[in-house]
C-alpha cells in the first residue's frame, strides 16, 4: 500500500474474524516494527509478549473473570472494597501503572465525545448499562482477535521507555495494516500483570503498559467507527 493509504486505512479494530494469522506473517510483522523503529541511543527498551492458542485462551477467561469481579467491586460498599483490598482480591488490578480514572478537565470532552460517538454507532443508549458493559468486557476477550501482544517497557528510562515503546506500537500497527489486518491497542489490557505471569518469563525491570488485539477485521458495524480527530492547528502551540 501507499504510505497515506496506509495511514488512512489505519484504525482501531473492535471485530475479528476467526482467520488465524500465520506465524510467518506475525514474526515478520515484529521483526519490521522491531527494525524500523527508533528508540533512545537504539536501546530498544520494549519488549513483547505474543499469547495465541491455548495460551490466548486461558488469558481469555481469566481477564474476562477478573473483569467481572472487579465490576462487582466496584458497585460494592466502601467496607467490601477495604477487605478486597486487605485479601489482595484478584479482581483488583495488579498492573504496574495505575489506571486513569479521573481525566483532566482539559481532556475530558474528548473522552466524553468519543466514548458518546462509539455507543451511538452500536445503537448503545446512555441508560442501556448492560449493553455499556458488554462492550467494556469484550476488551478482555480481545474482541475475539486470534492474537494478543502485550507491550512492556524497561523501568531504567522511565518516560522515555514508554515513548519508545509507543513509537514501536505505532509502527507495528501500521505494518500491521499494510498486510491487510486490523488491530486495537487498548490500555484496559495492563490492568493485570499477573496473569501474564503464568505464561510468560517477564524480566524484573520490564513494566505491562498495554495490550493490543491484532487478526483480520470482521464485517461488523463498530469497525466503520472512526473517531474525529483535532486539526494540526489545535496541536500546534502559539509563537509569543
Amino acid at each position: 500500500m501507499e504510505f497515506n493509504d496506509v495511514l488512512d486505512a489505519r484504525r482501531s479494530t473492535r471485530a475479528f474474524t476467526q482467520q488465524p494469522v500465520p506465524d510467518t506473517v506475525l514474526d515478520a510483522l515484529l521483526d519490521r516494527a522491531a527494525t524500523a523503529s527508533p528508540s533512545w541511543s537504539n536501546t530498544q527498551p520494549y519488549q513483547v509478549a505474543v499469547a495465541t492458542g491455548a495460551v490466548l485462551d486461558d488469558l481469555r477467561g481469566e481477564l474476562s473473570r477478573r473483569f467481572e469481579r472487579l465490576s462487582r467491586l466496584q458497585k460494592a460498599p466502601a467496607w467490601k472494597k477495604a477487605l478486597a483490598a486487605l485479601r489482595r482480591d484478584p479482581g483488583l488490578p495488579d498492573g504496574d501503572f495505575r489506571p486513569v480514572v479521573d481525566y483532566p478537565d482539559d481532556l475530558q470532552p474528548r473522552r466524553v465525545a468519543t466514548g458518546r460517538a462509539l455507543y451511538q454507532r452500536l445503537g448503545i443508549g446512555r441508560a442501556d448499562k448492560a449493553a455499556r458493559h458488554q462492550q467494556m468486557a469484550a476488551n478482555f476477550r480481545f474482541f475475539d482477535a486470534p492474537v494478543a501482544l502485550f507491550v512492556f517497557a524497561h523501568r531504567g528510562l522511565d518516560v522515555y521507555s514508554v515513548l519508545d515503546a509507543g513509537i514501536f506500537l505505532q509502527t507495528l500497527m501500521l505494518a500491521a495494516t499494510d498486510q491487510g489486518l486490523g488491530s486495537c491497542a487498548q490500555g484496559a489490557l495492563g490492568l493485570w500483570r499477573s496473569p501474564l505471569e503464568k505464561h510468560f518469563r517477564i524480566p524484573a525491570r520490564y513494566q505491562l503498559l498495554c495490550g493490543l488485539s491484532l487478526g483480520y477485521r470482521a464485517d461488523a458495524t463498530v469497525n466503520t467507527f472512526q473517531p474525529d480527530k483535532l486539526p494540526a492547528s489545535a496541536l500546534r502551540i502559539p509563537v509569543r
